[in-house]
């Protein structure tokens, strides 16, 4: 019986190998048995010269079988065509971008789940929220790719730059402005955007802005400047973490100048991105970024010599009309063949790990099972999406127990203010099949209960005065405008660049001109009527809300644009959901507490690593609807880390969850301190849970520019934790 089973083994394993021999493939590119590099190396041996100049502009090789790879922008959610506001909206063609964008085509409406903007997502401080939205991403670019047939499976994202400013426009694509923050939940984004698969990504990621972007007033012509220690402990450190831990192989550069030379020309690209960090994906340059680096940087002659420049620093994607000027190029000699194949190579690469390049069904996330329901139609998707909400909620205040409401008690409920009543939306967020606004959440939330509900969008002849009187609590939703302006225009494909009309909002190509909030008369009205105010700052940034924080009892953060916007709010205001969400900034009082805005060293003053001054809330802060107390804390070497143990009770009468946050001052450091370790745990009430953590040596070393290296600093590094930058509860040191 033995010998008989041996003999099918045996037999089954010839019909096996026979069955490969016998695959045949028409070209050996698509042999998935083939080395990547033998497989690269055929396909480009079969291609043009102008199918290698294609690839530039993100094309596959249809002649060949090879689908492009499609992308789209996904910050907070998949947008799949480009304006979310639209029914309808002209779009450049994909094959045509190469050439001229004379012909267009009409995009359809599409859709997809639609998360808090980045700094929202930052705020939950949850590495596996961000892992999940990550997940939920790729999901939904793989169906829309099998769906339609035209793949978007090159997301641009995640946003590794730093909110070193709340003055920058973008501030609400960052998740803060600590590097180790940034760096901890872009890997956590990068793994689930592209999968767990050892050999094909589910999605490929594209991070930005490399490097130093956070000024949009002169973008496309000033130079961030700072050395070499803030570039690599700094600036850098969130783009290496994605590269070597998150496991991400492309990058889109910066429009700005780094110490006077244009992001996507510098050196950096060849000797750091790709030569030291083992680049092998696509790094684009940004849209008109080419022709800035003639027009705005003075860089190059023309286009011609600003392709050539941009591809020999290491560029393989540009997002420019430059097809003719590229073939130019190489036909005059300003640029190689061989640099051409070289970055080809890149983007091949890119399209081999997402599976364009195979015929047979090994790439998992080729067939995902898909039905007829989108799957962000599907509840698993509406219920990622109003967690992902519920997580981002920072409890900036809440004097005498305000919060939660009890409805039991509070029986008279007014709603105020111009983001009560709808979810706005920003050029680089999703377009939802829903969207739950403040008004309708908590509407929602009390149905089948004798709590009422008026709503009076502004103060007009006295009436919110009125109306807060009538109630037993106020609600006030104020915040920023995304776009800066509520009646702003599409003009075609273009995005309405251009000055906003409020001081204090910020976007894409706008810095803000003020911390003031606009609206903040609206709450001082409200609070003079009735003190039991609560206030929902509704803001892709920080304001200095000076008065509101000295007055309002109690006051929330969210950010902009999740469909689940007003049922999560709901959630928490009446106890469904214990906040736990904290700031990823140091809210400064004034706009006078911050530096120049173009001064890029931020050791003047700026961030909690370097402000000197009381913050209106310190970085990490934010508060619950219980109280955890730490104790027993012990530090030990263990290896090449040292690991952190300390005892974390919920003294209260509440389920939550607490952010701990581990910040070490080490030897030599001109930082006050720096995170080096955060985690959100879960601790029911009256109960005590063991917290560990490990921090490696490699999270402690600092930039040595005598070395030009990572260094341990030898000498006792000093352990601080605590519930925020400024709430520290243990503190203990240790001699490495």
């Amino acid at each position: 019986m033995r010998d008989l089973s041996r003999i099918l083994a045996v037999l089954v394993s010839l019909f096996v190998t026979s069955a490969l021999l016998a695959q045949t493939y028409e070209y050996p590119f698509q042999n998935p048995e083939l080395s990547d590099d033998e497989r690269i190396d055929n396909l480009l041996s079969l291609m043009t010269l102008e199918e290698k100049i294609a690839t530039f502009s993100g094309l596959g090789v249809p002649r060949l079988g090879v689908a492009d790879p499609g992308s789209s922008e996904a910050i907070h959610g998949l947008v799949r065509g480009g304006a979310t506001d639209l029914e309808n909206f002209v779009r450049v063609s994909q094959i045509d971008r190469t050439r001229d964008y004379t012909q267009q085509q009409t995009a359809p409406l599409v859709h997809s789940t639609a998360f808090p903007q980045g700094y929202g997502l930052g705020e939950t401080w949850d590495k596996e929220i961000l892992r999940m939205v990550g997940e939920v991403m790729a999901v939904e670019a793989r169906y829309h790719s099998w769906k339609t047939g035209r793949n978007c499976l090159v997301l641009w994202a995640p946003n590794a730059d730093l909110a070193r400013d709340p003055r920058w426009g973008r501030t609400e694509e960052s998740f803060g402005e600590d590097p180790f923050l940034v760096a901890r939940l872009a890997v956590e984004e990068i793994k689930g955007m592209q999968g767990d698969d050892p050999k094909y990504w589910q999605t490929a990621t594209v991070m930005k802005h490399f490097l130093a972007n956070s000024n949009e007033d002169g973008r496309t012509y000033t130079s961030s400047d700072f050395d070499e220690a803030l570039f690599r402990d700094y600036y850098s450190y969130g783009f290496w973490k994605g590269v070597v831990d998150g496991g991400s192989r492309s990058l889109m550069t910066a429009y700005n100048k780094y110490n006077g030379i244009p992001c996507s020309t510098d050196d950096f690209i060849q000797e750091i991105l790709i030569e030291e960090w083992g680049m092998d994906g696509q790094i684009l340059n940004d849209g008109s970024a080419l022709t800035l680096l003639v027009t705005a940087h003075k860089w190059a002659a023309d286009k011609k010599e600003a392709v050539a420049i941009s591809v020999n620093a290491g560029i393989t994607r540009i997002l420019d009309r430059f097809a003719d000027e590229m073939l130019a190029a190489v036909q005059e000699g300003l640029l190689s063949e061989e640099i051409v194949d070289r970055n080809t190579r890149f983007n091949i690469r890119t399209m081999l790990r997402l599976g364009l390049m195979d015929s047979s069904d090994a790439n998992p996330y080729k067939d995902m099972g898909f039905g007829d329901v989108a799957p962000w139609e599907t509840e698993d998707h509406k219920a990622k999406a109003r967690l992902a909400a519920q997580k981002s909620v920072v409890l900036l205040k809440n004097d005498g127990g305000l919060l939660p409401l009890d409805k039991k008690e509070v029986k008279k409920i007014a709603v105020l203010g111009n983001r009560a009543e709808e979810v706005l939306k920003d050029w680089y967020g999703a377009l939802p099949t829903y969207e739950v606004s403040v008004l309708d959440g908590l509407k929602k939330a009390v149905e089948g209960t004798d709590v009422e509900i008026r709503f009076q969008k502004w103060d007009s002849d006295g009436q919110a005065q009125e109306l807060a009187r009538w109630a037993d609590v106020p609600i006030v939703c104020v915040g920023n405008h995304p776009t800066t302006s509520p009646d702003w225009q599409w003009d075609k494909i273009q995005a309405p660049w251009g000055d906003g009309n409020v001081a204090g909002d910020g976007r894409e190509a706008v810095d803000r001109r003020s911390l003031e909030l606009e609206t903040e008369d609206l709450i001082k009205v409200v609070w003079q009527a009735n003190p039991n105010t609560v206030v929902a700052l509704i803001s892709s940034f920080p304001y200095a809300i000076d008065w509101t924080q000295e007055n309002v009892p109690a006051i929330v953060h969210m950010t902009q644009c999740s469909q689940e916007l007003g049922n999560a709010l709901a959630d928490v205001v009446f106890g469904d959901y214990n906040p736990a969400g904290r700031t990823t900034q140091t809210w400064v009082k004034d706009i006078l507490d911050l530096p120049n805005m173009l001064d890029y060293d931020i050791r003047n003053g700026r961030t909690y690593m370097y402000f000197q001054g009381e913050p209106l809330y310190p970085f990490g802060h934010g508060l619950s609807y219980t109280s955890f107390e730490y104790s027993g804390l012990k530090l030990r070497r263990a290896g090449e880390s040292v690991k952190v143990s300390f005892d974390l009770e919920n003294v209260g009468a509440r389920d939550g969850e607490e952010v701990v946050q581990v910040y070490v001052k080490a030897p030599g450091d001109d930082a006050l301190m720096r995170l080096r370790g955060f985690d959100r745990i879960a601790v029911p009430a009256g109960k005590k849970v063991k917290v560990e953590m490990d921090i490696p040596f490699d999270d402690l070393r600092l930039w040595n520019m005598d070395a030009h290296a990572f260094i341990l600093n030898q000498g006792t590094y000093d352990f601080n934790i605590g519930a925020s930058s400024a709430d520290i509860r243990l503190n203990d040191s240790v001699k490495l």
